[in-house]
């Protein structure tokens, strides 16, 4: 009989950008890369799905990439979620559990989380994730897990992750269209946190912001939980529009600009012009132009950071600083820039220690990809009892689907 294989798969679906990684969980739960892939995204807009056929188009392709690669049929994955709807909102809840001497089972601690969310979170919010800060049993505080423990009353803190429902049910649309089956949807930033974060980071309190194409996405760390999810509407697109309108170029030779000569040290290469060769021409801009573009988005971009701190009470409360994600942190000295504009320590975040095909995706913008990937692996993955046969589109399973649902746009 054929060994059954487990598979774990994260696709980060983002406004500019789809990526996928595939990695097989051994029997000793290591994971190895075998597969990767990312296109070019369209139909989102700010991290939210605007149109579903792009999404779907870029992700069947994706997909269609990495099972090539991978030899791995994709059936269920990670997803992940963005756009500044996700929301972080503190709540607590308590019940009576009887007599002192109850033991605490699991029923009594959704009858708790449900105690908690009753009335807090908005009817049109979809909760994505339910994190507990501490549990209380009669009357003693600091519990990370109450399960077995005895007593007569029970009370939860607790952070709820949420986002508005129509973005999620259009994600699960995404999926569904796709026929593949949703494990879970994940914010962007937290999925990248899980890719590029210490357990010694986490507990003594830190904080990570992915700067993705369109949205800054913000997620705060203490005690080993998350703490406070936060996503700004503003992204490296932004600096690319800028530069288009200021230096009155094409957006593709400002993004060029951009990731060539976009510096967050605004001093070292003050005077030294900007030369760039385009479509056979040549063409010239005064570094003080490029400089004076960049610096305003980012000090946008990261008062809006500031704000998201201060609004979780952690703002200059960081030990570990931040680390930085997304493909905006790719910028020459952004980290420089940031710890002089915040007042923190600051790293890039890039996933490491992968083993396989794992080369080319150790970079900041994969990380969300790579996050949401051991995310999958430890939440179980998928079981995979065969390897693909025929490299055909996803929509191929079912015949015509994909061109009957597309043909409604």
């Amino acid at each position: 009989m054929e060994e059954i294989s487990r598979y774990a798969v994260g696709i980060d679906i983002g406004t500019n950008n789809v990526r996928a990684v595939v990695a097989s969980v051994n029997r000793d739960n290591s994971l190895n890369v075998v597969g990767y892939a990312e296109g070019v995204n369209s139909g989102m807009r700010r991290g939210m799905v605007a149109n579903l056929v792009g999404p779907c188009q870029t992700t069947d392709k994706v997909l269609l990439e990495v099972e090539r690669m991978s030899g791995v049929e994709v059936k269920s994955a990670m997803i992940s979620i963005n756009g500044s709807q996700i929301l972080s909102t503190h709540t607590e809840g308590m019940i009576a559990v009887g007599a002192i001497e109850h033991e605490i089972n699991e029923n009594d601690i959704a009858r708790v989380q449900d105690v908690a969310l009753q009335g807090r979170i908005p009817a049109n919010q979809q909760v994505l994730n339910i994190v507990p800060l501490q549990f209380v049993l009669d009357g003693q505080g600091g519990i990370k897990d109450p399960l077995g423990m005895t007593g007569s009353r029970l009370e939860m803190q607790a952070n709820v992750v949420s986002t508005m429902t129509p973005n999620y049910d259009n994600l699960c649309k995404v999926a569904e269209t796709l026929n593949m089956s949703t494990e879970q949807i994940v914010p962007s930033v937290v999925a990248a946190a899980r890719a590029v974060l210490t357990e010694r980071q986490m507990g003594n309190g830190v904080a990570v912001v992915d700067i993705g194409a369109a949205t800054t996405g913000v997620a705060v760390y203490e005690d080993n939980d998350l703490q406070y999810v936060g996503v700004v509407p503003v992204g490296s697109n932004n600096i690319t529009n800028d530069l288009a309108v200021l230096l009155a170029i094409d957006t593709e030779v400002a993004e060029e600009i951009k990731r060539r000569f976009a510096t967050g040290d605004f001093v070292a290469e003050a005077d030294s012009p900007v030369v760039i060769r385009w479509r056979g021409q040549e063409l010239h801009f005064e570094r003080d132009q490029i400089d004076e573009a960049v610096q305003a988005r980012l000090d946008e971009i990261l008062d809006l950071v500031r704000k998201e701190l201060k609004k979780a009470h952690y703002d200059q409360r960081l030990p570990e600083g931040i680390v930085l994600t997304g493909g905006g942190a790719k910028m020459r000295d952004i980290d420089k820039f940031v710890r002089a504009t915040l007042g923190m320590s600051v790293k890039i975040g890039s996933p490491s220690g992968l083993t396989g095909v794992a080369d080319a995706i150790e970079k900041p913008e994969y990380a969300t990809a790579v996050g949401l990937m051991l995310l999958s692996a430890e939440g179980g993955g998928q079981i995979n009892t065969k390897k693909v046969k025929k490299k055909s589109h996803k929509g191929d399973k079912k015949p015509g689907f994909l061109k009957k649902f597309f043909s409604k746009f």
